[in-house]
């Protein structure tokens, strides 16, 4: 149930985006599109209760109760950034909008640092979480299962420390066509 819960929110989260962002550059209905882009962040909270609810009712927990904490907290974390990506598009597909320049060099590298540190909120909202509902269930032979998401989390904050390193000490240069002259040449 909860995985397809996780699933139903995941696409619940990007029609409430789609939508929104359709109604404000298709429909030139902006009120609307807040609205829906609004219900975005909604959806998690839905994702939250039904997790909670779901093992207060009795329910062991299993690795699918994890994985919606950790959807929640990475939702939380990447969600406004992912709108905002959305967005940009949108608006250069349907507003005219200029099109998002290529980061390399030092922009790249602090983008990669930005998103470490958002990882890192992401990761530990889903630790809140997880502690959260294995205080509420107070039931730790049911909720054994949460802690054992601890260090994928860790272990996903980690591989993003990688990333941001190796683009510190390897900056992502410009490609080809960023050199080339104005002629083509």
């Amino acid at each position: 149930m909860i995985v397809g819960l996780i699933i139903a929110c995941e696409i619940g989260f990007w029609v409430a985006v789609v939508s929104g962002l359709v109604a404000r550059y298709v429909l030139r209905m902006p009120r609307l599109g807040l609205v829906l882009l609004a219900a975005a962040p909604a959806i998690d909270v839905v994702l939250l209760i039904a997790t909670a609810v779901h093992l207060k009712s009795g329910a062991q927990a299993e690795w699918a109760h994890g994985l919606a904490a950790l959807y929640i907290g990475f939702s939380v974390a990447y969600g406004h950034r992912l709108i905002a990506w959305a967005d940009a598009r949108f608006a250069q597909r349907f507003a005219g909008g200029e099109p998002a320049p290529k980061l390399t060099g030092a922009a790249y590298t602090r983008k990669c640092w930005a998103d470490l540190a958002r990882t890192v909120l992401g990761a530990g909202i889903a630790a809140a979480i997880l502690f959260g509902l294995t205080w509420w269930v107070d039931d730790p032979a049911r909720t054994l299962e949460l802690q054992s998401w601890y260090p994928i989390l860790l272990l996903v904050v980690g591989i993003d420390a990688v990333w941001a390193i190796s683009y510190t000490l390897w900056p992502r240069k410009a490609g080809p066509a960023a050199s080339a002259s104005p002629s083509g040449m």
